[in-house]
């Protein structure tokens, strides 16, 4: 069987682990936040925490938003989990909720990676007496400000930072009073993993996610687009699509104009020319082969995903593959654009930058 996670539950671990478990004990409930550089042993921290707290008679729920290895799927998504027994790994809990992100590196998407903590954490907290947040190992910079909003917003009753390094020293600085801080040493167990290990293990995931999956198409007249320029304001009339197509040599497919100006979906006919970008946003049709989206239902949660396999714009419809059910797609108010393009293979072709679409 191929290796779908990195760390699952052991019991070799360092002791203050078993002196954090005693510290929650002590606390009775609560969210707990696990923070640490890449491969600093958060989730298998969290699986062995899970697992004690479960044996001590806890409800125990865990909110997966490490978007870039995830445990619980659908990958590029939150995802709150529910353990119903002992796990091997947190990707064994019981998914309950997802919150599209849309895309495997959070840097763009810091403000939809916080709405989701918080929106899960909240139905854990309903659920569960503790809520476990596991996070990316994104902790400089853009990441910095992520991991001190989410502590901000949710105010959780412990942060556990696992290692040390000056980024986390700097945010710990940054939480100030906010919360509770435990701190964690690095198992000396935890091997890195390379960029390429890690892609690998991603591929899995999208095979095991898409898995089974089928063609379905999508009448874009019954469901509003979101996360992209394109469908906002009126659809341009067939003379200015040609006026642009022929003015810029691209093969325009539709656009739309707005109070900022156009937007088109084109393909080059000839050289790529330059143009006012100020005016016209043209997004190249390429960019939604094989695109990520979510399907999200009336209470902005995601139900599952989707990969674009034929954008077929003119007609107003899109041919989407996918594993969800009938059932659930009924159940679809809106698609959500997301900024990665994947195969149901789990080759990932490319990740795009917000404005793109």
């Amino acid at each position: 069987m191929e290796q779908i996670n990195k760390a699952g539950y052991t019991t070799e671990v360092p002791e203050d682990r078993l002196s954090l478990v005693g510290l929650l004990d002590e606390i009775g409930s609560g969210r707990i936040i696990f923070i640490g550089d890449v491969d600093s042993g958060k989730t298998t921290t969290v699986s062995y925490v899970a697992n004690s707290l479960l044996s001590m008679g806890y409800r125990v729920a865990v909110v997966d938003s490490d978007v870039g290895q995830k445990s619980i799927l659908p990958p590029a998504t939150v995802s709150l989990g529910i353990l119903d027994g002992p796990v091997a790994h947190i990707g064994e809990a019981v998914p309950v909720a997802h919150y599209f992100i849309g895309t495997t590196t959070p840097s763009q998407y810091i403000g939809e990676t916080v709405v989701g903590v918080k929106r899960l954490a909240d139905i854990g907290s309903k659920m569960a007496d503790f809520v476990l947040i596991d996070t990316t190992g994104f902790v400089s910079g853009p990441g910095l400000e992520l991991k001190r909003m989410k502590v901000e917003l949710l105010r959780p009753e412990l942060v556990v930072f696992i290692g040390e390094g000056e980024d986390l020293r700097r945010l710990e600085s940054s939480i100030g009073s906010l919360a509770r801080v435990f701190h964690a040493e690095k198992s000396r167990l935890v091997r890195p993993y390379s960029h390429e290990e890690r892609k690998i293990i991603r591929a899995a995931k999208w095979r095991a996610y898409f898995s089974g999956s089928r063609m379905v198409e999508v009448d874009l007249n019954e469901f509003p687009v979101s996360g992209t320029a394109m469908f906002a304001g009126r659809p341009l009339l067939q003379e200015e699509i040609e006026l642009i197509g022929k003015l810029h040599e691209w093969v325009v497919f539709t656009g739309w104009k707005n109070r900022e100006g156009y937007v088109v979906v084109k393909a080059e006919s000839g050289r790529p020319k330059s143009y006012n970008w100020s005016v016209i946003k043209a997004i190249d049709i390429e960019k939604l082969s094989n695109l990520l989206v979510g399907f999200i239902d009336g209470e902005g949660l995601c139900l599952g995903l989707g990969i674009i396999k034929w954008p077929k714009l003119s007609s107003g419809k899109l041919e989407i593959l996918t594993p969800l059910t009938d059932e659930e797609l009924a159940r679809a108010r809106e698609i959500r654009l997301g900024r990665i393009r994947v195969t149901e293979e789990g080759e990932e072709l490319e990740l795009l930058r917000r404005e793109e679409l």
